[in-house]
């Protein structure tokens, strides 16, 4: 992976579409991912892969990428840049994303897994209420039409 691969404030190589100036650039998972292999073999290959996981560790992993993003959006990430990496309404709609997709995935993965994604997705939801400037009222903050209000 180059530089301009792991720093999604880079500019991708080639890629002149975007400003010229030094602002962050917004990226796509296309982006990130890089090309898919068009081959036969290398799609068997992808589908091998797939078929071994257990659903409840794609549904975990996934909700942990949207935890992730959404902590990065609330400004929660490490490091000096925090806050020029916080951005509410990308955060927003992340939370609201997690709670719907928790929400609907908890019947299927069970309360031991379920728990901590509830845990976690709370969590985010207080982080962006504390970060909000002028705070949501209560049960119309981020995924609060899933959750039910947060205090």
């Amino acid at each position: 992976m180059s530089p301009a691969d792991s720093n999604p404030s880079q500019p991708a190589a080639g890629n002149h579409s975007g400003p010229s100036d030094n602002s962050p650039t917004r990226r796509s998972f296309a982006d990130e991912a890089g090309q898919v292999e068009d081959s036969e073999e290398g799609v068997r290959r992808h589908m091998r892969d797939i078929a071994e996981v257990a659903a409840v560790e794609v549904i975990t992993t996934s909700a942990v990428h949207l935890m992730s993003a959404a902590a990065v959006k609330c400004g929660l990430a490490a490091g000096e840049d925090a806050e020029e990496l916080k951005d509410l309404d990308e955060a927003r709609k992340l939370i609201t994303a997690l709670a719907g997709f928790v929400t609907a995935a908890a019947p299927e993965i069970g309360s031991q897994h379920a728990g901590p994604l509830r845990d976690g997705l709370r969590s985010l939801q207080l982080a962006f209420r504390e970060a909000s400037i002028i705070p949501d009222a209560p049960g119309q903050g981020p995924g609060e039409k899933y959750t039910g209000p947060v205090n």
